[in-house]
């Protein structure tokens, strides 16, 4: 796939889904006294740690030099979740053959649309695609060819998907992944979190080499291919607004009655618009525990409510008005505008089916026996072979005809791909039927 000289694999054991691979000569940066077939750490990129690309005569460069790479291109983005509200890139990472690495800083860059035109009919290569491919669409970088290597992990089997687990197993090197929940909003970068961002994308399409192998070894190569093409299709979008994202306060549960559930409410939206304005995570803003806390309270002046959990940071005693204001806003609500329960669409909890309908119920636990027991026939995680929510919405209300091109057809409406109905019809379409008295 590539003409870079491909890092050393060691053999690994079955049982983890891959089999023993021959051994290729050791980078210059592997530890010398290392025990045969021990792993190597990975403390360096080969060609040395670049820095960010931050002008625009530095990424017409970084253009040229992939423009005139070949093979694959390794991909990954470096967010800052938990410290910030947007879900955007603070980081690029690109690797490819005859072009070397490089860092992106997509803050002084935020087009990078010139470097998609040259590497976009190429294969990128991601690990674990879906959580990057939406905040590289915002910088202008949309794959039209990937291949994903958690993903594979998954169909070959492997217990262990993480980067670093399988480029243990597969290669030999461990990768330490310590800045892994790093602010990489902050500027400048730590030369070490730009080392650490480098090797992230050093050893993918090695990695990438290795997990097709095997896939082609297990008959899996083209279940992979279809799943590598719907993440190109579906990747980028943007997840679905929830109508009342509110509900979703870790510990909500404990609060009870309407107008305990308006004071969440209140306060989560105060806080989501002093989150975005300040573009920080909105548990840095207030804690939910500390929504909750004062939603089961209602303290009314600024001394109780600062003795609550939660409230005692500085800059969420600044604030203090603001929930003051929050929770009088909720106070205030005439009966009609409190929350109602929400209106449940598709299928109730599993839990409640036996009650509600346990023909259905009966009908759910046939076809999870049949998905678990492909899955396990095939090495695989149930949830990939199937969504689970596709096997819940289709044994609630199967269509009325059951037939295998009726449950095909339905659950094709799911997003399934071919791949999986050729493995689950025709046992998923009895196990649909009424059993036999």
């Amino acid at each position: 796939m590539t003409d870079e000289p491909p890092l050393r694999r060691r053999a690994v054991d079955s049982r983890d889904g891959a089999v023993p691979s021959p051994a290729t000569p050791e980078p210059a940066d592997a530890a010398a006294d290392q025990p045969v077939g021990g792993p190597v750490p990975l403390t360096a990129p080969r060609d040395g740690t670049p820095q960010p690309v931050a002008t625009p005569r530095e990424l017409d460069e970084v253009v040229a030099r992939f423009a005139a790479g070949g093979g694959p291109v390794a991909l990954d983005a470096e967010r800052a979740s938990g410290y910030r509200y947007s879900q955007r890139a603070y980081l690029v990472q690109l690797r490819r053959a005859g072009a070397g690495t490089a860092l992106i800083d997509p803050l002084p860059l935020p087009d990078l649309s010139a470097l998609d035109a040259v590497i976009g009919e190429a294969e990128w290569v991601l690990h674990a695609a879906s959580q990057d491919l939406a905040c590289l669409a915002e910088v202008g970088l949309r794959p039209r060819r990937l291949f994903d290597t958690e993903l594979a992990a998954r169909l070959a089997g492997f217990e262990r998907v993480g980067l670093a687990a399988l480029t243990e197993q597969l290669l030999g090197y461990t990768l330490e992944k310590h800045h892994s929940a790093a602010d990489w909003s902050s500027r400048p970068l730590p030369e070490s979190w730009l080392t650490y961002a480098a090797l992230d994308v050093e050893m993918l399409v090695d990695l990438r080499d290795a997990l097709d192998e095997e896939l082609d070894r297990q008959g899996k190569s083209a279940w992979a291919a279809e799943e590598f093409a719907a993440l190109v299709r579906n990747g980028a979008r943007p997840p679905k607004v929830r109508a009342e994202p509110w509900r979703r306060t870790s510990g909500i549960h404990r609060v009870r009655g309407a107008r305990a559930q308006a004071r969440v409410r209140s306060l989560w939206y105060a806080r989501d618009q002093i989150a975005v304005r300040r573009d920080a995570a909105p548990g840095r803003v207030l804690p939910d525990s500390a929504i909750v806390a004062a939603a089961e309270l209602d303290p009314k002046d600024e001394k109780t409510l600062l003795t609550l959990p939660g409230f005692g940071g500085r800059s969420v005693r600044r604030l203090a008005r603001t929930w003051l204001a929050a929770l009088d806003d909720a106070r205030q609500l005439p009966e009609d505008a409190l929350p109602v329960t929400p209106t449940v669409e598709g299928p109730p909890p599993p839990h409640r089916w036996a009650e509600r309908d346990p023909v259905a119920a009966g009908r759910l636990a046939r076809c999870r026996e049949v998905v678990v027991r492909i899955s396990g026939e095939h090495r695989m995680p149930a949830e990939n072979l199937i969504a689970p929510d596709s096997i819940r919405r289709l044994a609630w209300q199967p269509p009325e005809e059951i037939t295998d091109d009726t449950v095909a057809e339905t659950l094709r409406g799911f997003g399934a791909r071919e791949w999986q109905l050729g493995l689950l019809l025709p046992d998923l379409t009895r196990a649909l039927a009424e059993p036999t008295p």
